[in-house]
C-alpha cells in the first residue's frame, strides 16, 4: 500500500524528468559546448559604452528610403526614379525628411541618418537573416542573443532579449549560443498586442508558495541530473530559464499592464489605434513601443520592436502613407518620453529594414515597386549617437549606394562598440570554430556615427 502523498510524490518525478526530456528534445540542435572564455566581449577599458541598451525597431519588407528619409529630387527633364511625396528640411540641421513623417521629423536633431546602406541580397527571407543573424544562408544566433551573451542582464526578473510582434524565429532564436541567451518572444505577427502575453509564466493555477515548492522539487531533479553531466550548457541553460520564468510571474505581467498610463500618454503612442489598408498588416504599433520603453526602464538589454506590411510592389503611394501613419507618432513618442526620462543618452534607437525600394518614376502613371538591396536607409538615434547627422549617399537615381557604404555587418560591429563590445572578440566556440555576429568577413565600426 502507498499513500495518496507518495503516489502524487512519486508521479511528480516523472513527470518532472518527462517535462525536463521535452525541454532537452526541443533544444536537441542547440550544442552543448561551454561559454567562450571571451564572454562579456572585449576588454572594456579599451572602449567606453556609450549605449547600455538597443531598441531595435524593425520594419519588415524594406521601407522605402526615397520617400521617408532619402530626398531624390527630379531635376530638368530627366524622368528617373525619385521622391514621389514632397520633402521639407527640418530642425537646426536642416535635414531632409519625407512629410509622411512628421512627428518622426520633429525630432530630426536627435537623428543618425545612414543614407548608404547595403547588403548581399534583394531576396526578403534571406536579408532579413542577415539583419538579425549577419549570415543570409545558414541559421545563426540573432543580434539580441549576441549581445545578452555579451553583456548579460541589467534586471535578474525579465530576460535581457525581448522581441515584440515577433514574426519569425530567426528574430529571437539563439541557436548553438546557449539557451538563457535566446529572446523571449512577445506576441506575434499581426496579433492584437493588447491580449499579447509572455506564454506559459502566468501559473494562476496555483498559489505562490505552492509553486515554488513545486519549482524547487524539479529542479532538484533537475541539478542532480545537471550533476552527473558536468559543463552541459544546454541543461544549464534550462535550469536557469525555469528559475527566471518563475521570478517573471511576479514582474512581467504589472510590466506589460499599461492602466497606469496616463490618458495623454495613451493617447501620445496611439495605443489601440489599429490601420489595415492594402498590404498593410492590422497592428498596435505604439502599444509595442510604450512596452519598449517599459521594458529598457527596467533593464532589458535589447529589446526588438517589429512592424511588417512594408513590402509595397502595388498601390506604393497608398500603403507608404498607411505605414508611415501608423508607425510615426509611436516612433516620436518613444524618442521624447526617452529624453525626457534621461534614458535616451544610454539607449541606441535603431530603424530600418532588410533593404529598401528602387522609387517610382513619378510621371510615368505606374504606382509599383521592387527591391534594392545596393542603397537604403537606416537611422540610429541616442546612445551616443551624432544627432542631426546624415552619413553616406547613393546616387542621383537613388539604386546604390556610392558614398560613405554600410554594409550590414558594419552595422553589427557599430551597435557592439557602442555597448563597449569589441565584435571580432565577442566570440562563440561551434562547429570546430568561434564564430561571431559579423562573420569571418572583415567589418568596421563606422566611427563617425558617433560624437
Amino acid at each position: 500500500m502507498i499513500s495518496r502523498r507518495n503516489m502524487l510524490q512519486t508521479a511528480s518525478c516523472g513527470f518532472g524528468y518527462l517535462s525536463l526530456q521535452a525541454l532537452l528534445q526541443q533544444q536537441a540542435l542547440a550544442t552543448t559546448t561551454s561559454p567562450s572564455p571571451n564572454i562579456g566581449g572585449a576588454d572594456l577599458s579599451t572602449i567606453h559604452p556609450t549605449a547600455k541598451r538597443v531598441i531595435f525597431l524593425c520594419m519588415s519588407g524594406g521601407p522605402a528610403q526615397m520617400d521617408t528619409f532619402d530626398y531624390k529630387p527630379q531635376t530638368g527633364s530627366k524622368k528617373h526614379p525619385g521622391s514621389v511625396f514632397p520633402f521639407k528640411q527640418r530642425g537646426e540641421s536642416g535635414m531632409w525628411i519625407s512629410e509622411l513623417m512628421p512627428e518622426t521629423a520633429k525630432h530630426a536633431d536627435r537623428l543618425c541618418v545612414i543614407n548608404s546602406m547595403y547588403c548581399d541580397t534583394g531576396n526578403h527571407a534571406q536579408s532579413f537573416l542577415q539583419l538579425h543573424t549577419g549570415e543570409r544562408l545558414r541559421k545563426r544566433p540573432s543580434m539580441g542573443s549576441w549581445i545578452s551573451y555579451g553583456l548579460g542582464t541589467e534586471n535578474n526578473d525579465l530576460p535581457s532579449f525581448v522581441s515584440l510582434n515577433a514574426s519569425k524565429p530567426s528574430v529571437y532564436s539563439s541557436e548553438f549560443l546557449p539557451t538563457k541567451f535566446a529572446g523571449t518572444p512577445i506576441g506575434t505577427n499581426g496579433e492584437d498586442m493588447s491580449k499579447a502575453t509572455i506564454r506559459d509564466i502566468s501559473g494562476e493555477h496555483l498559489p505562490a508558495d505552492i509553486k515554488r515548492r513545486q519549482l524547487d522539487f524539479v529542479q532538484s531533479m533537475n541539478r542532480d541530473h545537471l550533476a552527473e553531466r558536468p559543463g552541459d550548457a544546454t541543461l544549464e541553460g534550462v535550469i536557469e530559464s525555469m528559475e527566471l520564468a518563475y521570478r517573471m510571474q511576479s514582474f512581467a505581467p504589472e510590466l506589460m499592464d499599461l492602466n497606469n498610463e496616463s490618458e495623454a500618454t495613451l493617447k501620445r503612442y496611439r495605443v489601440g489605434k489599429k490601420l489595415s489598408v492594402g498590404t498593410c498588416r492590422p497592428t498596435d504599433f505604439g502599444r509595442q513601443c510604450l512596452l519598449a520603453r517599459r521594458f529598457a526602464e527596467a533593464g532589458v538589454r535589447f529589446i526588438e520592436v517589429n512592424h511588417g506590411g512594408w513590402d509595397q510592389h502595388k498601390d506604393h503611394r497608398r500603403d507608404l502613407q498607411a505605414n508611415c501613419e501608423t508607425v510615426d507618432a509611436p516612433i516620436a513618442a518613444l524618442l521624447e518620453d526617452l529624453a525626457a526620462r534621461g534614458l535616451l543618452d544610454d539607449t541606441l534607437l535603431v530603424w530600418g529594414g532588410e533593404f529598401g525600394r528602387p522609387g517610382l518614376v513619378p510621371d510615368n502613371g505606374k504606382d509599383e515597386s521592387g527591391h534594392n538591396e545596393k542603397g537604403f536607409t537606416f537611422w540610429l538615434a541616442g546612445g551616443g549617437s551624432k544627432g542631426g547627422y546624415v552619413h553616406g549617399r547613393t546616387s542621383e537615381t537613388g539604386d546604390r549606394a556610392v558614398e560613405d557604404k554600410v554594409h550590414f555587418r558594419d552595422l553589427h560591429a557599430t551597435i557592439l562598440h557602442s555597448l563597449g563590445l569589441k565584435h571580432d572578440q565577442l566570440t562563440f566556440q561551434h562547429g570546430g570554430r568561434r564564430h561571431r555576429l559579423t562573420g569571418p568577413e572583415e567589418a568596421r565600426v563606422v566611427h563617425e556615427l558617433f560624437s
